[in-house]
């Protein structure tokens, strides 16, 4: 029984975090974002209500928990205006349980300007970024002239750091990207505005989880984007502008790492991901086609359509090296349901080797063909099934056969976008929770 979770995608990100986060928060009393922005996209599907969730941690609709924003998430402040108001008119309390380290730098409408006209200037190598402005907060994070949360609470210091930080973007959108500029006033009268709302949700974050720790209160950290967007172990520069991995988790929260328990990787019984960047399994045919539609495949921050593919076990035996996998969740199995043939990518093939691992550079991977085992599919309906057993047998192989290549028990199968169609065999925060058992040692 664990006390202390990472949840995070294993593959390039939309697996279905959020679903997993929201169904384990039952079972836990806090839930911590530590990376990345308004760029993620955590979709929640409850009594046929679809919430989409981009800054705030999932865990807010669950009633009983507290949610905390930690420092290594880049906030945008009006982003977080805008969320917490279309929560409200859902009648779920925001303000009571969200806590915002002060130490988390703010995205500024200046790092999205930056960020479309440099998308703008690569044209054809674009990276395929959000636009929303992540990347350039990011730079200013670690070039030390960014705006923390903490500073909104100082009227006057706020003011002087923006003048300086508007003197420096504007120079560059003007002379560089030959871009407009964008009007500093304008901006610290919104930040002020936004100001009064946040100050009240301020705090030392990595304090309260040390507290919450120390009273033995069961806490879930919520990973953004994907294991392969990671900006050091990802498809780089193909990538986000943080860490999704594991390490993150550490780093971006002020959490000691001997007290984390357990790591939950989520996966998708296929592959997908969105923006540009070599996928060794895209399949650009019907049958590609059939699962996106079947799937709805459509990014919940982007609205760009995701590139689907065979399921990547060279892609996950990485992420397990990355992550320290305890187990994975595997989401929309019912997306493959009515398939002849499902293929798995075993190996790549890259000139006369053959990979059971990735290669680190991309421009290799481009280069890498996947090497496919092949099986029967299933005729039968897989939707809404929450007991193993009742799963198609050609489903319950698929599933075994997946943890026998990556060596890593699945244990949370999602057969629907609801919340309750979710095979729950292993629950981390309270242990087996069904006698049935897809473990295999």
């Amino acid at each position: 029984m664990a006390h202390n979770v990472i949840i995070l995608g294993a593959q390039w990100g939309d697996e279905g975090k959020g679903k997993i986060v929201d169904l384990l928060t039952k079972s836990c009393h806090g839930v911590v974002r530590f990376q990345g922005g308004h760029n993620a996209g955590h979709t929640l599907v409850i009594a046929e209500k679809k919430v989409v969730l981009h800054l705030i941690p999932s865990g807010i609709l669950n009633e009983h928990v507290n949610c905390f924003i930690g420092n290594g998430v880049v906030l945008s402040p009006q982003a977080l205006l805008k969320e917490i108001a279309e929560l409200e008119k859902m009648d779920i309390d925001c303000k009571n349980r969200l806590h915002i380290s002060f130490a988390c730098s703010l995205l500024l409408p200046y790092h999205a300007a930056i960020d479309k006209a440099r998308e703008k200037v690569l044209d054809k190598n674009k990276i395929g970024t959000t636009g929303r402005g992540i990347g350039p907060a990011y730079e200013d994070k670690v070039a030390r002239r960014g705006i923390r949360a903490g500073d909104l609470l100082n009227p006057k210091t706020l003011k002087a750091k923006l003048k300086a930080l508007a003197d420096y973007h504007n120079f560059i959108l003007k002379n560089y990207y030959q871009a407009e500029t964008l009007n500093a006033d304008n901006i610290l009268a919104d930040l002020l505005i936004a100001a009064e709302t946040i100050k009240p949700m301020l705090s030392d974050v990595a304090t309260e989880l040390d507290t919450y720790r120390l009273n033995y209160k069961k806490l879930l950290f919520e990973g953004a984007q994907g294991t392969f967007l990671d900006i050091d172990h990802g498809t780089y520069p193909f990538v986000t502008s943080s860490n999704t991995t594991a390490g993150g988790a550490i780093t971006g929260s002020g959490f000691g790492p001997l007290y984390f328990d357990y790591v939950l990787g989520i996966v998708k019984a296929y592959t997908t991901r969105v923006g540009s960047g070599p996928f060794p399994t895209e399949l650009q045919d019907e049958i590609g086609k059939r699962i996106s539609e079947r799937g709805h495949e459509v990014g919940a921050t982007t609205g760009r359509a995701r590139r689907c593919g065979w399921f990547d076990a060279v892609a996950i035996r990485r992420a397990k090296q990355l992550n320290s996998f305890s187990s994975l969740a595997m989401m929309k199995i019912d997306v493959l349901d009515g398939m002849e043939k499902i293929k798995v990518c075993v190996a790549y093939k890259h000139g006369k080797k053959e990979l059971l691992l990735p290669p680190q550079s991309s421009e290799e991977l481009a280069n890498c063909e996947p090497i496919y085992e092949e099986l029967p599919g299933w005729q039968e309906s897989t939707y809404g099934i929450k007991e193993f057993s009742q799963l198609p047998e050609n489903a319950q192989n698929y599933i075994h056969y997946l943890e026998d290549i990556i060596n890593t028990p699945i244990t949370i199968i999602s057969t629907s976008p609801e919340r309750d169609d979710t095979i729950v065999l292993d629950n981390p925060f309270i242990g087996s929770v069904n006698t049935e058992s897809v473990l295999y040692f």
